[in-house]
This record gives structure tokens, sequence and C-alpha cells, in this order.
């Protein structure tokens, strides 16, 4: 079950409310926004744990930051290779 809801009255400039109630598709533009928002919490979440590691262990390099996403980047393609593998 989900957490109830509330009916609640937002401002946006127009083009954007255009622009997201085109791609909202059948779930609606309530279901697009609330999608929206949740994204936005997840990176503010985020953000303020690298605030807290950066404050504790000092501010992370581009080069650390690049080494991380080359480890992603192979998960990835291992992952790839995995489920062909197991095709």
């Amino acid at each position: 079950m989900t957490d109830p809801t509330g009916k609640y009255s937002i401002t946006m400039p127009r083009d954007i409310a255009d622009a997201a109630k085109a791609r909202s598709g059948p779930s609606g533009l309530s279901a697009y926004v609330t999608a929206a928002v949740a994204r936005q919490i997840e990176r503010d979440n985020l953000n303020e744990l690298v605030a807290v590691a950066e404050a504790e262990h000092g501010p992370i390099t581009d080069d650390e930051i690049q080494a991380l996403r080359d480890q992603l980047h192979q998960a990835r393609r291992q992952q790839a290779r995995n489920r062909a593998d197991a095709a």
C-alpha cells in the first residue's frame, strides 16, 4: 500500500508545465511531477552525504571521480557480458 496523498497547488512556468504534460504519458502529470520531486530529493540527500564526507576527508578530486566512473563503466560492461552469457 502507498502512503496517503495530498492535493497541492504549485506554480511553474507555462512552457515547463506544457513540456511535462506532453511527456507525462498515461500516468499523468501528478505522477510525472512526483517522480521528478523524488529524484530531486535523492540528489539533495546525496549532495548532503558528499558534503559530510568532504568535511571529514577533504574534497573529492577530479581524478577520484574519474576513477570511480571508470569502475562503474567496467562493472556495467561486466554485467552486460554476464547477461549475454546467461542468455
